[in-house]
């Protein structure tokens, strides 16, 4: 096997893996919107906090045709070595690589906005705080579970449950927001001074920024040697 048959076997290979993702994906994503109520009670057998899942069927769609195409794009353009798949699935990957980069730009460059933009999220959390939470089940599953992981109550504090639904109702704050009581009064939530998930998300973040860098890092490196590859292809075929 010569240096053109390794390549085609690799592009064939890596890209298969990812059709196959993509496949995995979007059916998962399609079994979410077409009957979420059976997924959802297959999770909760699993694990209860993981039925948030069902919140994101059409990112998972939308992800899983991306993948889907780029896969067929690769196996098909390699094997059968054709010009016009390898340049599809190059300009594809050249474009999502394209979007990362100019994503990162845009935070480096308008990081002075940042300020403008936690306030813009924050009343549109606190927003989604007063209308849904304790009346759309699937707002109210992701804030219990982003309270009950970070450890966290609200977007700022207690007080953005204030005029919830699920305090109106209750008359209470949710369990997250004291150390110890239950129910969790207004003097018991103003004590124990549990901070908001903003602080809780932003710390996260920074404990965990090599991570993510490594991670951002590594698609890059994954996407680039795509992109090698698929134009060494591209250029062989005619030289052949």
């Amino acid at each position: 096997m010569g240096c053109f048959g390794f390549l085609k076997m690799m592009m064939f290979v890596f890209n298969g893996v990812i059709f196959l993702a993509g496949a995995g994906v979007l059916g998962v994503g399609i079994w979410v919107k077409v009957d979420g109520a059976s997924f959802t009670k297959l999770l909760d057998t699993v694990s209860p906090d993981l039925s948030q899942v069902v919140n994101v069927g059409y990112l998972c769609i939308a992800v899983g045709l991306v993948l889907l195409v780029m896969g067929f794009l690769g196996c098909c353009g390699a094997m059968k070595e054709s010009k016009c798949m390898l340049l599809l699935f190059f300009i594809i990957v050249l474009l999502i690589l394209v979007a990362q980069v100019a994503g990162a730009v845009v935070v480096l460059v308008f990081s002075s906005l940042a300020d403008v933009i936690v306030a813009q999220i924050g009343n549109v959390a606190k927003d989604s705080l007063e209308k849904d939470f304790g009346k759309q089940a699937d707002i109210t599953t992701v804030w219990n579970t982003t309270m009950k992981e970070l450890e966290c109550c609200g977007f700022n504090n207690y007080t953005d449950f204030d005029n919830s639904p699920f305090k109106n109702y209750t008359k209470h704050y949710p369990s997250q927001c004291c150390k110890k009581t239950e129910p969790c009064t207004e003097a018991e939530a103003k004590t124990s001074q549990i901070a908001g998930c903003y602080n809780a998300i932003l710390n996260f973040l920074k404990d965990n920024s090599k991570i993510l860098g490594a991670v951002a890092l590594g698609i890059g490196g994954l996407e680039i040697a795509a992109m090698v590859v698929s134009m060494v292809l591209y250029c062989q075929i005619d030289s052949k």
